[in-house]
């Protein structure tokens, strides 16, 4: 039995306007239910599979993208910097709505990226929380660093009711995420595994449930890069650069290198290799990055092995 083609369509993605490229045709759509209606009918005429490409756009991907999710159509939501970088890799720095739409088809034809899977409402709302709880914490640090000496004291006043509501909505919001995950089975056990770890609290564990689905899923290598723990090599003939990590999703990265400062101190396997790390030679945050990208690997395992033991 043959095996269909498959056939990739590039879709970008605006507040207002969804640009598809698809077979070697531009097309226009509205960005609200009508038109996602009218892109997934259209997409349907198709006599072969078809394989969506779009980019993360912040949140506003989502109606699209439950649609097509909703509809059965294969769909990779890809890192925005790859597609540039391949772009460029072709020679073209042009950029517009419909040019970024056909870059995202040939994407998919050369990379083949793997596929998104539908989060559930659980994961989804968790997720959301999860962003809420960075956006506050940034709003409070703000604040608390305008809390300077030599202010009027109405001003003072005003910064300090400030702090405290945002502490208040915190504390709300840590009580929201710990209900939700209570609520929700699968979430919970994964949960309690994330958390038998010595290092790894509750708000560790909302960040890696919510943003890093794919942990229990993907090898050591891929869900390192997915987290932004990954040092990319930067060697030319002899010369031997300094590898730096780059990419990820910077809500996981930021949440396991504050995982791993506490298991660096308390946890029997992640202290002595951070020990380890230092004196050899390795600047803080190299060691402090690695103890990170380790603390990963062992929660990955964590989750796909159920008889696996937090101080292996």
């Amino acid at each position: 039995m043959n095996t269909p083609t498959l056939v990739h369509a590039g879709l970008d993605i605006s507040k207002a306007t969804l640009e598809l490229h698809f077979q070697g045709e531009d097309l226009a759509f509205t960005h609200d239910a009508k038109g996602c209606a009218a892109l997934i009918q259209y997409l349907r005429k198709s006599s072969k599979p078809v394989h969506v490409i779009c980019e993360a756009t912040g949140g506003w991907e989502r109606p699209i993208l439950d649609a097509l999710h909703s509809a059965a159509i294969a769909l990779s939501v890809v890192n925005p910097r790859q597609v540039r970088d391949f772009a460029k890799a072709t020679g073209l720095r042009a950029k517009t709505d419909r040019i970024d739409a056909r870059v995202l088809a040939g994407f998919g034809l050369h990379i083949q990226p793997a596929l998104t899977p539908p989060p559930s409402a659980a994961q989804r709302e968790l997720a959301a929380w999860v962003t809420r709880r960075q956006q506050i914490q940034l709003m409070l640090q703000a604040e608390m660093t305008r809390l300077i000496p030599g202010l009027p004291r109405t001003i003072v006043k005003d910064l300090e009711s400030s702090i405290l509501r945002l502490r208040k909505q915190l504390a709300r919001i840590k009580q929201r995420l710990a209900q939700l995950i209570a609520s929700t089975p699968e979430l919970s056990a994964k949960a309690e595994r994330l958390c038998s770890i010595q290092g790894v609290g509750p708000a560790t564990a909302a960040a890696l449930l919510g943003h890093l689905p794919e942990l229990a899923e993907f090898n050591s290598q891929a869900i390192a890069a997915l987290a932004g723990l990954a040092p990319f090599n930067d060697d030319s003939g002899p010369r031997r650069g300094v590898r730096h990590i780059a990419g990820g999703r910077p809500i996981v990265r930021s949440a396991l290198y504050m995982a791993a400062f506490s298991a660096s101190r308390c946890n029997p396997v992640l202290k002595p290799f951070f020990e380890r790390m230092r004196t050899k030679g390795k600047p803080y945050k190299v060691a402090m990055i690695a103890t990170a990208r380790k603390l990963l690997t062992t929660l990955s395992i964590a989750l796909q092995n159920p008889n696996f033991s937090p101080c292996q």
